[in-house]
């Protein structure tokens, strides 16, 4: 342990290590998420219609990602497209950022590397996947307001009443309505898809970035860091839409006084009834945009991360 004075002359990276790869994480997050926002607004909408088309036997008001963006665009206008973007940067907030942290102490701290400094593929899916739980578990609240209020504008052309004034509002009635549970209703599915979706991000970006560099001529630098994210992004939204799917789908649903949804028993019951009614494919409802969405999201997460991490004198990921 260093002396007090000596202490204070550190850099605050290395001060308080964890606290300062949260807040780089966390505006990393941030930039991401504006960034690709619209795509994950068109995202919900897909894996909501077919659902509402069953519930009122007629066909899905749109039909593919273009022609549900323009469809938004068009009815409710361009700024509709960033609806609900406030409780997602929340939820990156802390999603993102409890999950570099935890990923990076599982690794380097828990886990362990191996002798050669390398991290074994089994290990990094445990962390990847344990990072990503913790994470959406904390950030679930969050998650559940950003999924209701991106639904808002579907309702209002449905002819239904708005359900929020606002964020806070969001917040007061959820939990006024279904207490604390309300606050975490879908957590489970929602830990599951990110325990998937950080196997495919986390997992696949520190993997192939350190075989690329142990194994070509590639730098520690942002062509590396790109390639790396590209893989990420795509193995995370083949592995995440499933239940991201159904995490959408819970999340929506209608609930009793008590809380309890009105449609699904649960996320496994959403999964039965999702499959024998729409068919398997319906899982991958806005396969498309989750991808096009997760490789921006990733590539721009992960230039951001790293180029944050170097400015601030903090070692690559």
């Amino acid at each position: 342990m260093l002396p007090p004075e000596e202490e204070k002359s550190l850099p605050l990276s290395e001060r308080w290590p964890r606290a300062s790869k949260f807040v780089l994480s966390a505006c990393a997050a941030v930039v991401a998420e504006l960034v690709t926002f619209p795509l994950d607004l068109t995202k919900t909408r897909l894996q909501i219609q077919g659902e509402a088309a069953t519930h009122r036997h007629e066909a899905a008001p749109y039909r593919g990602m273009l022609r549900t963006a323009a469809g938004i665009v068009q009815e409710e206008g361009l700024l509709k497209l960033w609806q609900g973007a406030t409780p997602a940067v929340y939820r990156h907030i802390v999603y993102s950022g409890v999950r570099m942290v935890a990923y990076e102490h599982l690794r380097d701290s828990v886990l362990g590397r191996a002798e050669d400094k390398s991290f074994p593929l089994w290990k990094a899916v445990v962390g990847g996947m344990t990072a990503g739980a913790i994470g959406q578990f904390f950030a679930s609240p969050t998650d559940l307001v950003k999924v209701q209020m991106q639904m808002e504008g579907r309702r209002r052309l449905e002819g239904k009443p708005s359900r929020f004034r606002g964020v806070h509002h969001a917040f007061v009635k959820i939990l006024s309505e279904g207490g604390i549970r309300g606050l975490w209703a879908g957590w489970v599915p929602n830990v599951q898809r990110a325990a998937l979706v950080n196997m495919g991000d986390l997992t696949t970006y520190d993997s192939v970035k350190h075989f690329l560099l142990r194994n070509t001529s590639l730098q520690d630098n942002s062509v590396t860091h790109s390639m790396a994210s590209g893989c990420s992004g795509l193995v995370a939204a083949i592995l995440g839409t499933p239940a991201d799917v159904v995490k959408t789908r819970i999340m929506n649903q209608p609930r009793d006084e008590v809380g309890r949804g009105l449609l699904y028993k649960s996320s496994t019951d959403c999964l039965i009834r999702t499959i024998q009614g729409e068919g398997f494919m319906s899982l991958y409802k806005g396969f498309m945009p989750t991808w096009m969405r997760m490789a921006p999201w990733s590539l721009v997460f992960w230039l951001t991360y790293e180029q944050i991490r170097r400015l601030c004198g903090d070692s690559s990921f």
